[in-house]
């Protein structure tokens, strides 16, 4: 979830009626007195005629309620209608625009094995590749480097829930051994790193950082880890998450944040952050629903890319909005992201939401080649930050970016993109439908308004048309991103300016979040750039120029 709480709307569907039990049944005055309870809540004055024709209905539809309450499918199991970013325009046009060959990574410096090894807890994934394929430091030398790492840093931060030792030290001897024979799997290849707890992983708990499910073991592996030892990755830890993916409390308390301890590390995708940005682990897994990887990776000061809808299978997570869910790497480095995100793209059958479009990334910019706008109106709402976002535009064009202004359309369609946000809550409080019938939902760490708890429970109440209803708007918001794309390849925004971090989750667009500064209170701060649906190679390409050009990302909090 993102820091801002989102608008709530807490409509009762005629479930609301129903809920009131046997009175609509047993007597027709208390029927009739239900529904005109519910039609104030509504907003949906009904006749008395009206009112009495359809008191049988209601009973009927509460019926099929507890029946289908009595059948309740587990969370893996998605709806049969899905989200579809592109609107069905043709995917293979949109893969001939996007394919320019393989993607191409930045050649590292000369590299040399350090005299301490601890240095390299600071290494981009491309340093510690070079070194792992000339041999000069092993599988096996940097996954007991980041275990001991976590193992030292993690009662301070509070951002490991499981460490995965035994697999990761196995994994690692067998990657020695490939290399032995020759044998290197790419630039991952024997390269440490963290997933959060909201992915399965055979053999261990996958506790979705939450009380009722601390003792969870799904006996699945999920895709995102599966294509990630394909690619010689080693999972050292599972990582923290706020509990449900909100915000950064769990059931072992509240992530850090490396650069003041005092202060938690934002979530949902909480430890993923806090771990890359402290060093314990070259890259995490995180992921993103309405800010869980752009908060923490501003928080902590590190970057993040949350692809486009459907990019990566969600096969093997916690299902928590099937329309708006998305998996993605957190990095110290736009490049670090692009390579992972390289490894764990693509179709897969078991997540019907997935396409298999190309990836061509490129490290160099050619910003004549490229339109790139600016947020015009997330970058006039001042602030104690916009002299941050400020200098970012001026630092953009002194490298050559001719920024064109753009803006939403949201006044003339006259959409509130907060009023939409219930289709989140809907499909949460489906999702942990259970966890409510059950009264376990008071298990949860925050009992509290802006908590899931509350939240589940009011979304009972939401109907199914006002659902439906939002759908609709926001398939105009589609339009006006789909317009929006037509002046520029991407754009500049502040990570929380305006609706823009709402309206991108809702519309499935890529966005990645890189340090722009720090704040008065040496505070991590961040920009983002977003790009049209699938174009992460852009996006990735002109975030490298801006982030190699001001050099934020290689400060280090101190202490780690």
């Amino acid at each position: 979830m993102t820091v801002r709480r989102f608008a709530l709307c807490l409509l009762p569907c005629f479930a609301i009626v129903a809920g009131c039990g046997d009175r609509i049944i047993d007597g027709q005055a208390a029927g009739e007195r239900s529904v005109q309870g519910a039609e104030d809540l509504l907003a949906m004055p009904l006749t008395a005629a009206e009112r009495t024709m359809m008191l049988e209905d209601l009973g009927e539809s509460r019926a099929a309620y507890l029946d289908l309450r009595a059948h309740l499918v587990e969370n893996a199991v998605a709806p049969a209608v899905r989200f579809d970013p592109l609107m069905g325009l043709d995917a293979r046009a949109l893969a001939a625009t996007l394919d320019r060959g393989p993607s191409v990574w930045s050649e590292p410096a000369a590299v040399a094995r350090p005299a301490d090894l601890e240095s390299l807890a600071w290494a981009p994934i491309g340093e510690l590749s070079a070194l792992v394929r000339t041999r000069q430091v092993s599988c096996v030398e940097l996954a007991e480097l980041f275990l001991d790492r976590l193992r030292r840093h993690d009662p301070q931060l509070h951002c490991v829930v499981t460490l995965t030792t035994e697999r990761a030290l196995a994994r690692a001897r067998e990657l020695d051994a490939m290399l032995d024979r020759d044998q290197w799997l790419g630039p991952l290849h024997g390269i440490p790193y963290g997933a959060k707890d909201l992915l399965a992983v055979a053999g261990y708990p996958t506790t979705w950082g939450a009380v009722p499910y601390r003792d969870q073991v799904i006996d699945q592996t999920a895709t995102v880890v599966t294509k990630l030892d394909a690619a010689g990755a080693v999972l050292v830890a599972k990582l923290t998450l706020g509990a449900l993916a909100w915000g950064d409390v769990w059931f072992g308390g509240i992530t850090r944040n490396p650069w003041n301890i005092e202060q938690g590390s934002s979530g949902s995708s909480a430890g993923a952050a806090s771990a890359t940005a402290a060093g314990l682990v070259p890259f995490a897994i995180g992921t993103e629903t309405w800010g869980s990887i752009v908060s923490p990776s501003t928080r902590c000061g590190v970057t993040g890319l949350r692809p486009t809808y459907g990019r990566v299978s969600r096969a093997g997570a916690m299902a928590l909005s099937w329309s708006m869910d998305k998996i993605g790497p957190i990095a110290r480095s736009v490049e670090d992201c692009a390579v992972v995100f390289d490894a764990i793209r693509g179709a897969d059958p078991a997540d019907a939401s997935t396409v298999g479009l190309p990836f061509s990334y490129r490290p160099g910019f050619d910003p004549a080649a490229v339109r790139v706008g600016y947020l015009q109106e997330a970058f006039g709402e001042g602030g104690p930050d916009s002299a941050l976002c400020a200098a970012a535009l001026e630092e953009l064009r002194g490298l050559g970016v001719d920024l064109i202004p753009v803006n939403f359309d949201l006044a003339t369609l006259g959409i509130d993109p907060y009023s939409l946000s219930f289709i989140l809550s809907a499909e949460a409080g489906a999702a942990f439908q259970e966890l409510v019938l059950s009264g376990r939902d008071d298990l949860l760490v925050r009992q509290e308004r802006n908590a899931w708890p509350n939240v589940f429970r009011a979304a009972q109440f939401i109907p199914a048309v006002e659902y439906i209803q939002a759908n609709r708007q926001r398939t105009l918001l589609m339009q006006m991103m789909a317009d929006l794309f037509t002046r520029v390849d991407v754009y500049v925004t502040p990570s929380f300016g305006g609706a823009g971090l709402l309206v991108t989750n809702l519309t499935g667009h890529p966005q990645v979040v890189v340090p722009n500064g720090f704040t008065a209170e040496n505070a991590p701060h961040s920009l983002s750039f977003v790009g049209r649906l699938h174009d992460e190679a852009t996006v990735l390409a002109l975030a490298k120029f801006y982030q190699d050009a001001t050099g934020w990302h290689l400060r280090r909090p101190p202490g780690f």
